[in-house]
């Protein structure tokens, strides 16, 4: 069973659905007691670091997070949130992934990074599995988490950006799988095969 925490400000239903298309039936959840139960779960995101990061705060849910074993997944600003910090209101975040997000430096580009990009693995895991070059993802944001230890792949857009992470049992990825066609699907697929 797969959890989506309903933080009050993300982007639920198309996470909901592709799930739904892989067969799956995800519970979206409005109580930090009921993520125990999962053997999964997603954090979604849309909007601004500090209002969600409050939502979180207040209602109970950093403890949970914390406190939970299993295979658990952030998609954009979810994958932010698991981070140290963020410039963005400029708010500590859960701890769960080393490393903090910045403001991407996109130069002569245009902000927020919105379309379709390619990525680069940097590093083979699970959540990678049949990941390669020629694939393309859908990306919305401006902030982005600096590329480190905990970087399974990269983007790049003004500067390199991490685009998946993953620490212990807890993962990210930057853009929208839920967006992103057959690739998205195949990644969506590979963190319910997740074995940790």
């Amino acid at each position: 069973m797969i959890a989506i925490i309903n933080t009050g400000c993300a982007n639920i239903n198309s996470v909901r659905f592709a799930f739904e298309r892989l067969g799956q039936n995800p519970e979206v959840i409005t109580s930090p007691e009921q993520l125990k139960s999962f053997e999964r779960a997603i954090l979604p995101g849309v909007g601004h670091a500090s209002v969600a990061m409050k939502r979180l705060k207040d209602g109970g849910w950093q403890q949970a997070i914390d406190e939970y074993q299993r295979p658990l997944m952030g998609i954009c600003l979810g994958m932010q949130l698991l981070c140290e910090s963020t410039e963005e209101g400029n708010v500590d975040c859960l701890g769960k992934i080393p490393g903090i997000v910045k403001q991407l430096d996109v130069g002569t580009l245009t902000s927020p990074h919105m379309g379709w990009n390619d990525l680069t693995v940097l590093k083979e895991h699970a959540l990678t599995k049949g990941l390669t070059a020629q694939d393309h993802v859908y990306f919305v944001h401006s902030f982005a988490h600096t590329v480190n230890d905990a970087t399974l792949v990269s983007g790049e857009y003004g500067n390199t950006f991490s685009a998946i992470v993953a620490k212990d049992n807890y993962a990210g990825m930057q853009f929208h799988p839920e967006r992103s066609a057959k690739v998205g699907t195949r990644l969506l697929q590979n963190f319910l095969d997740w074995q940790l």
